[in-house]
């Protein structure tokens, strides 16, 4: 109804306040701009305080239209353009936070080149149970069955394993289940076999 029947507003207030905004916004999101690469949280306070200072620049610069035009439409029409700019720009925000919550793998790691790298293990003859996760916003796990027929405990096995999980694909956290796969004893997970 803004649209068809706009409110006068006060251009110069408005734009003294969007103003102070744009500066403040601007100098938090500057400083959030270095960690939002491997966080999701110092992503998510960037990307808030940047689109604030967006939002405020759009309202000093619509104040300014509205105080030489005259054109009072232009207050609501700019909230909803700055409303889409919002919603677009945080989508990837959300769909990164969702796949946290869900326990999806992470986007940087590759499921099948992990899968892959396990199986070629020395004496690996099947890999079952794979499971690859976000623990936090910059920690992963892994959790995974070697079958290893000849193999006896070996914690230098282990410990090069998981020192290549972290090293090649970020994995931070690595818990290797070693079995011969005797067919007495079968694994129950071992149906769900991926290898």
């Amino acid at each position: 109804m803004r649209l068809i029947h706009p409110q006068p507003s006060q251009g110069v207030t408005v734009m003294g306040v969007a103003a102070a905004g744009v500066a403040v916004n601007g100098f938090t999101a500057w400083m959030f701009a270095r960690g939002r690469k491997g966080d999701v949280n110092v992503r998510a306070a960037f990307m808030h305080m940047a689109s604030d200072a967006l939002v405020a620049g759009g309202v000093v610069a619509t104040g300014a239209l509205i105080l030489f035009t005259g054109w009072s439409w232009l207050d609501p029409a700019a909230g909803l353009a700055i409303g889409a700019v919002i919603v677009f720009g945080t989508w990837s925000l959300l769909r990164e936070s969702l796949d946290l919550a869900l326990q999806a793998v992470p986007a940087g790691v590759d499921r099948t080149a992990v899968l892959a790298y396990l199986a070629d293990l020395p004496g690996v003859s099947e890999v079952h149970d794979l499971h690859i996760w976000g623990m936090s916003t910059t920690e992963t796990a892994l959790t995974a069955h070697l079958v290893r027929p000849d193999g006896e405990v070996d914690d230098a096995f282990v410990h090069t394993a998981c020192a290549e999980l972290r090293s090649r694909f970020s994995v931070h956290h690595s818990t290797l289940q070693v079995e011969q796969g005797a067919a007495e004893h079968p694994c129950r997970l071992a149906d769900e076999a991926v290898v």
